[in-house]
């Protein structure tokens, strides 16, 4: 800096100076002599540093021969830091050299990043960036070339396609570009949630058996199971589009046809299929091996509940007054892990999932609620003498059930929440006055519950606030199932409907209709599978060659397919898939005059 930027400096800087103090004496005088005397002097301090350094800024930067616009880099003004710093030459200008060393680390200060530099490891910002969701992941990755690099690091988007659910199975090193995969899987999600508002998909009708009625139905990861009254227990994989089921054999006699006992119960996981049948007998077949059962029981009594956890290979059966649950052992072989005696006859089974060491389940008989421990005997969880209880689910750590209020002091029909650790009451959700007929705790996201009640209505409970987040009325004769995920509800009726509701507009959007109640419903993002049971067991009609009076009674499985892009009523009939070489058209009892074209 020269004499005469100096100069120059120092008397714009006085005359400033001059006319601050004379322009707050002019307004304010008497507040100026009220005002203590400290604050003043540190006000006047900070006015005399920003008029100054505004004036000593565009001096340097024209004294430099720049733009008034431009702006010195940092390692500038440090280098003119360090030679404000040397001994002046004159004494005039040590003020001027200390206020311009003033105004460097002022603006040293103001351009310091208060993130990271470049001295920050690299694994130490991907640990800071990885609480980070997707949108602001893209807008640090704005911010400039380094924060990019940071922002689209695989482990980044590898970590965001796991905490959403998306290909939960992959490695990091499956994909080069997570990002790019993440963005595919979001606008497939989006595709779905179109489609399942618009009923925008595939619908088959799962192939029956000619000369039976449907008795029981449970699904499993679109892997459908059902049993029929003529004993014959089907599966398919809704999955592979491969509707034609294969028979689970059930080593009954031969030499007695027609004589089978009905199917009451049946189960599916992953890799087990279990059917009860009305004599008491229970076979397990490995859906890995082959169609013929692995193991066989036999109970004394008729078996009126069945559980199969979903994780392993632990069941637990209820007849009588016994409940019996078998779990492998270590060479695979299942065996007889605990046997409990409960007081009534049981109503509803569960199997408490996630368990570490010992299977847990919860069953209900009549008015009593009962925690099953396979290390400890049978403990009584709930019991209130004339309150039956109308419908059961369990979570991982809790237990919802549904009781029926009766007595002198009515109080309205309630669900119950249980804590499984503290066995004791957490909340008592409702006050209906019909029963409540249905309750999915394990589907439901977190702090929520979806019950349906025979007043018609399904209800979403806030687990948090112990109310009623929201009531929709929904079918005319009660409803019979219901499940619900982040967004979306689908329930069932006794008189046949099904309905689905995006509870967060309160809005239906579509439903179809069936003879038949609704006693199964299964859905994930991209499939819906719902089951039509009848109500009586047996064919009215003793002509079963008669395909419109058996269709009436049999019940009917019904598959939805989201993923297809296509209007479900455009979806091909099941008469139009027969195979070229079976001339008996699917079920219709029709025949294919002409086999379909080649071309």
């Amino acid at each position: 800096m020269d004499d005469h930027s100096l100069d120059e400096f120092r008397r714009r800087w006085q005359e400033e100076l001059a006319q601050a103090q004379a322009l707050r004496k002019r307004r304010r005088p008497e507040a100026a002599e009220r005002r203590p005397r400290r604050p003043e002097v540190v006000s006047g301090r900070g006015e005399q540093q920003a008029s100054g350094y505004l004036a000593l800024a565009q001096g340097l930067l024209e004294g430099a021969g720049r733009p008034p616009a431009a702006r010195a880099t940092r390692a500038e003004r440090q280098e003119a830091a360090s030679r404000s710093r040397s001994p002046p030459a004159r004494d005039a200008a040590g003020g001027g050299e200390q206020l311009v060393d003033q105004l460097i680390r002022d603006l040293n200060e103001m351009d310091d990043v208060p993130f990271f530099d470049i001295q920050l490891p690299y694994e130490l910002a991907i640990n800071i960036f990885q609480y980070l969701n997707r949108r602001e992941l893209g807008r640090c990755a704005q911010v400039s070339k380094t924060w990019k690099v940071i922002a689209e690091d695989e482990v980044l988007w590898y970590r965001l396609c796991q905490q959403e659910g998306h290909l939960p199975e992959s490695s990091i090193s499956d994909y080069s570009c997570w990002k790019l995969v993440f963005q595919e899987c979001r606008a497939k999600e989006h595709m779905l949630r179109t489609n399942w508002k618009n009923r925008k998909g595939a619908v088959s009708e799962l192939e029956h058996i000619p000369d039976a009625v449907l008795c029981d139905v449970h699904s499993h990861d679109g892997v459908v199971i059902a049993g029929y009254t003529s004993g014959d227990v089907r599966v398919w994989d809704t999955r592979t589009w491969d509707y034609t089921a294969p028979f689970l054999e059930s080593e009954f006699e031969e030499d007695e046809p027609g004589m089978q006992p009905y199917v009451s119960f049946v189960r599916i996981n992953s890799s087990l299929a279990v059917a009860a049948y009305e004599d008491g007998f229970l076979n397990i077949w490995n859906l890995r091996t082959g169609k013929y059962p692995i193991h066989r029981f036999e109970h004394d009594a008729r078996i009126q509940a069945l559980a199969l956890s979903q994780e392993d290979a632990t069941i637990a059966t209820a007849s009588a007054f016994d409940v019996v649950m078998l779990c492998p052992n270590e060479e695979g072989n299942l065996q007889i892990a605990a046997e409990f005696e409960v007081q009534k006859l049981v109503d509803y089974l569960e199997i408490v999932p996630d368990t570490e060491r010992y299977p847990v389940a919860v069953a209900t008989a009549g008015d009593l609620v009962y925690l099953l421990k396979a290390e400890d005997s049978a403990r009584t969880l709930h019991y209130v003498y004339g309150q039956p209880v109308t419908c059961l689910d369990v979570s991982a750590n809790q237990a919802a059930f549904g009781v029926k209020s009766l007595g002198w002091v009515y109080e309205g029909n309630k669900i119950l929440v249980y804590s499984l650790e503290a066995e004791r009451c957490v909340s008592k959700l409702g006050n209906a006055l019909g029963d409540f007929s249905c309750v999915n705790l394990r589907d439901s996201p977190p702090s929520l519950m979806v019950s349906g009640n025979m007043d018609r209505r399904v209800r979403i409970h806030d687990l948090r606030t112990d109310s009623i987040a929201l009531s929709i009325s929904a079918h005319q004769l009660g409803v019979s199932a219901v499940q619900m995920d982040d967004w979306k509800i689908v329930s069932g009726g006794e008189e046949g409907l099904v309905s689905v509701w995006d509870y967060r507009m309160s809005q239906k959007l579509w439903e179809v209709h069936s003879r038949h109640p609704v006693r199964h419903i299964s859905f994930n993002s991209h499939s819906l599978i719902t089951a039509h049971v009848p109500y009586e067991r047996v064919v009215r009609n003793a002509d079963l060659d008669n395909f419109a009076t058996h269709r009436r009674h049999r019940g009917l499985i019904q598959a939805y397919a989201f993923a297809v892009d296509q209007l479900a009523f455009q979806s091909t009939v099941p008469v139009c898939r027969s195979a070229c070489d079976a001339m008996p058209g699917y079920n219709y009892d029709l025949a294919l005059a002409f086999p379909p074209d080649s071309i």
